[in-house]
């Protein structure tokens, strides 16, 4: 059996830290990106920057009609597939950057695949035009955004997109060598990029979901029953997070089989709000 790098905190047992994971270092996060992109929408939406349904075309230079909003985009229901043109190979996301997203923009009415509200379809490039509205309405970077509006308000510093790499905890290959990390730098920076060390991720799925101290949980977290949940995967890391009244739990391995790494939070919560 596989010794992968995995760690596991949560409300209901001590950390579990097995085969080299560190909860200090820096991982990536994948989707989870997407529920504090969510969270910096809403503060913005409460404050009164920009509405949840302002169309997208007041912020990007798409094209009239095609019915798309800010709401839409977060909720998944924006009508847009699941990825950009383009996306492939060893390192995907590295050439799609913030040219490659205004040709994408430019052209949305072509790309849709159902009229934006009608059916839900998860979608990387609807975040990443999520993030690039965001930006755009504010006249602010994206990670300063994050900052104002989600990491200083939590007292949360260690989210980054881009990490020193003598910080970084990688999946290693055959011979021992760490694995080069795909580069989501680029526009795909709000569906996906972010690193973060777990001890910092679990600081804010309880600040989101269990304290919820900044008001109701972002329209990114997924619902099952009482569970608050987003996972995320990349090449080489996969995450779940999620909370339920009776506590929380975050669970991070070097690996990009999520399902697997959905499995052992899901089977760790079954254990614990079993009843006796």
């Amino acid at each position: 059996m596989s010794r992968v790098p995995t760690c596991v905190l949560s409300s209901f047992e001590a950390p579990r830290i097995l085969h080299g994971h560190d909860p200090g270092l820096f991982v990536q996060i994948g989707s989870l990106t997407k529920t504090l992109t969510a969270t910096v929408l809403t503060a913005l939406a409460g404050s009164g920057v920009l509405a949840l349904d302002d169309p997208l075309e007041r912020f990007l230079p798409a094209p009239a009609g095609t019915g798309i909003t800010l709401r839409h985009l977060a909720e998944h229901t924006s009508g847009l597939p699941r990825l950009p043109e383009g996306i492939r190979g060893r390192d995907p996301y590295a050439g799609f950057d913030d040219r490659a997203l205004d040709s994408v923009v430019r052209r949305l009415d072509t790309l849709a695949t159902a009229p934006a509200g009608s059916t839900e379809e998860y979608s990387n490039l609807g975040y990443a035009l999520l993030g690039a509205a965001l930006v755009a309405a504010t006249r602010t970077p994206y990670e300063e955004l994050l900052r104002r509006h989600l990491l200083d308000p939590l007292g949360v510093t260690d989210v980054t997109a881009d990490p020193p790499a003598g910080v970084r905890l990688c999946r290693r290959g055959l011979f021992g060598r760490s694995r080069r990390p795909w580069t989501m730098t680029g526009a795909i920076l709000p569906a996906g990029g972010l690193w973060a060390t777990p001890r910092a991720a679990a600081r804010l799925v309880t600040g989101l979901l269990v304290d919820r101290r900044l008001g109701e949980p972002a329209p990114a977290w997924q619902k099952a029953g009482r569970l608050l949940w987003h996972n995320g995967a990349t090449r080489g890391a996969s995450v779940f997070a999620g909370a339920v009244p009776q506590g929380w739990i975050l669970v991070h391995r070097l690996s990009g089989a999520s399902a697997a790494t959905d499995k052992l939070a899901l089977d760790t919560l079954r254990a614990a709000v079993r009843p006796a």
